[in-house]
């Protein structure tokens, strides 16, 4: 009997052993899309009323859990039942991803005006109408969040596909988790680095200080920071995009092997080339979309 539950708690211990090491597994192939999915809400989360960006972060914080609580059921039920689905979602969001990309980088390269988005601007504006852009700007991270946190949650699947459901349900949920927690936990210190590099600035009664140089930094450092992770962000899409198409694209998987370069380099530039072939093509529709409403 003894010896029964020694073996029970061995076995344990070694699922929990597989656990993280799918879990590292996961994490390291979700790191790229995570890099994203920081940027762009730091973006989102920024821009708002001191007193407001912590709220605002918590509201889509919940969104965001909720997204997660939405999607790992049809997950983990796609995978049980219709396994191939879990392959065909990866590559269509490996298109999205190269998409998002190719996109980012074009736009760098051939900037164009935007349509003036709602926002918080100098006219003054009524509690009533700053509380309707609040939300409006919240729907909006929410649905953004919502097709990265598909990725996510697919990609973590992804790679541990072939293994027992229950592993598949533990290595996934605990990605989706640090997906929430990690992610915005680092946005909300990244939007509260001006207000802290502020109090810095304000506590020094010299003119020349460490805490009023280190808060001139923390004040500077906000925008950097979130180009910085754009870029980072950016250049991670296409290495996960093209990570997916090497690995369950037959033809490039066969091709790949064959070209003489890094394969993070061949990643990125097979992610680049479809990201730029999906925009061309977006882009035709937008054109001939556009033909006919001027047409009309």
């Amino acid at each position: 009997m003894a010896s029964g539950f020694f073996v029970l708690l061995d076995d344990i211990a070694a699922i929990m052993d597989d656990v993280a090491v799918m879990s590292k597994i996961a994490a390291k192939k979700t790191a790229g899309i995570l890099g994203d999915d920081l940027a762009v809400n730091a973006e989102k989360a920024s821009g708002f009323a001191s007193s407001r960006e912590l709220p605002v972060l918590w509201a889509i914080s919940k969104g965001s859990l909720l997204n997660k609580i939405i999607i790992l059921p049809i997950a983990f039920l796609l995978s049980a039942f219709l396994p191939v689905a879990i392959i065909v979602i990866l590559v269509l969001g490996g298109l999205f991803l190269a998409y998002e990309g190719a996109e980012k980088i074009y736009e760098f390269i051939f900037p164009h005006k935007h349509e003036e988005s709602e926002g918080i601007t100098e006219e003054v504006l009524t509690e009533e109408e700053i509380l309707a852009v609040e939300k409006g700007k919240i729907k909006s991270a929410i649905v953004t969040d919502f097709i990265l946190s598909v990725e996510i949650v697919i990609i973590a699947l992804g790679t541990v596909i072939d293994e027992p459901l229950m592993q598949q349900i533990v290595v996934t949920s605990i990605i989706a988790v640090i997906a929430t927690v990690g992610v915005y936990g680092i946005v909300a210190l990244i939007v509260r680095m001006d207000e802290a590099g502020y109090k810095l600035i304000k506590f020094s009664k010299r003119e020349k200080s460490i805490s009023k140089f280190i808060g001139n930094i923390l004040v500077k450092a906000l925008p950097l920071v979130i180009k910085g992770l754009t870029v980072i962000g950016t250049i991670a899409l296409l290495l996960v995009a093209g990570g997916i198409f090497v690995h369950y694209i037959p033809f490039f998987h066969h091709v790949v092997p064959t070209i003489k370069l890094p394969s993070i380099l061949k990643e990125f530039v097979i992610g680049l080339a479809l990201g730029f072939v999906v925009l061309g093509i977006v882009n035709l529709f937008k054109m001939i979309f556009k033909k006919k409403e001027v047409a009309k």
